[in-house]
């Protein structure tokens, strides 16, 4: 059960995913102090001289009533950043690396007409190097050689 836990954990993926992880939670730190200090900034320049930023109080005696539109512009950022520094950075060259480097196996599975249509032309191919000719309905005529040997065997 150990063996299995460990094979688990010492795939690529899992390690992949695991370094993903750290670097997204280091870059997180980095978009969330831009946002703080130079997004919120500018959003509270939006909302006018409240001091609580760009939102709406619902009860004025009340801080805790107030609906903080500023904060939600502020995570709005925070993701479009972040999702397109992990597209643009990650995404996008890993898909350009997979072209490049992996290839897809050759041999597809064949369905079962692809495979008549195959025996088919190779069936012709060989008739043809060996001068026999196919009939217009479809029937394939042998070559006097293997006529002649057939009716020996016969005999």
């Amino acid at each position: 059960m150990l063996k299995g836990f460990k094979d688990f954990l010492l795939r690529g993926n899992v390690l992949d995913l695991a370094v993903a992880v750290v670097v997204g939670a280091a870059f997180t730190a980095i978009v969330t102090a831009f946002t703080n200090n130079v997004i919120n900034p500018l959003i509270a320049v939006a909302g006018g001289a409240n001091d609580l930023g760009w939102g709406y109080q619902i009860l004025a005696d009340n801080p805790a009533t107030f609906i903080n539109i500023g904060a939600v512009i502020t995570a709005v950022i925070n993701f479009v950043i972040i999702a397109a520094v992990v597209y643009f950075i990650l995404i996008v060259p890993a898909n350009a690396a997979k072209k490049r480097f992996i290839t897809e196996p050759a041999d597809k599975k064949a369905s079962e007409a692809d495979l008549l249509i195959q025996i088919r032309d190779i069936l012709e191919s060989s008739l043809e190097t060996n001068g026999a000719t196919a009939s217009p309905d479809g029937a394939h005529a042998m070559t006097a050689d293997k006529a002649a040997n057939l009716e020996q065997t016969r005999e």
